[in-house]
């Protein structure tokens, strides 16, 4: 998903706001219900058109999230609205679930394997990660049959490649020069 500026700084001052209130958690949870709303292609057409009068816009969105959502988030994607940049509500979203992230210490690392992996398995080897790049990891987990067995760790910009499929390629490339 592209990364817009000006999503980062909205995401900033939501954050802020969260923290001032020590309301993190409900404002992330207002955050998803605000990009969901954005997602949906019919509700993003009518906030961002011009020709709709803001405050039309503004009493929408109290009726459709009514008292689900706090008064300023609603007040949020007014403005979003107003500016016609409600697309990029998903974006704010993503960018104020990464300072959150990092605000608890928690990293993400993306582990892809050739089977699905059960929570035990899961919770090991978030363990294991968390031990090696020193701190708190959550797995976003993906599965490749390709990589025949093994796993793939992603986090930040470290991988490490345990995957059988690796492994067969570093066998080869050895064959190969001692051949040659």
């Amino acid at each position: 998903m592209a990364r817009y500026a000006s999503s980062r700084r909205y995401a900033q001052a939501v954050f802020q706001i969260a923290q001032e209130h020590g309301d993190i958690d409900a404002w992330l949870d207002d955050a998803r219900a605000l990009a969901e709303l954005a997602d949906d292609p019919a509700a993003a057409e009518f906030l961002d058109a011009p020709q709709i009068p803001d405050a039309k816009k503004l009493q929408t969105i109290q009726q459709t999230l009514g008292d689900s959502v706090n008064p300023l988030a609603l007040n949020l994607l007014g403005l979003l609205a107003a500016r016609r940049l409600t697309h990029i509500m998903p974006d704010i979203l993503s960018q104020l679930t990464d300072m959150v992230d990092q605000h608890r210490g928690v990293q993400w690392a993306d582990v892809t394997t050739a089977v699905p992996m059960d929570d035990e398995r899961t919770t090991e080897i978030a363990e294991l990660i968390g031990g090696i790049v020193g701190g708190k990891v959550s797995l976003r987990t993906y599965v490749e049959p390709d990589i025949i067995g093994g796993l793939i760790v992603r986090v930040g910009d470290r991988v490490i490649d345990g995957s059988v499929r690796a492994k067969m390629r570093n066998m080869e490339r050895e064959i190969v020069e001692r051949i040659t």
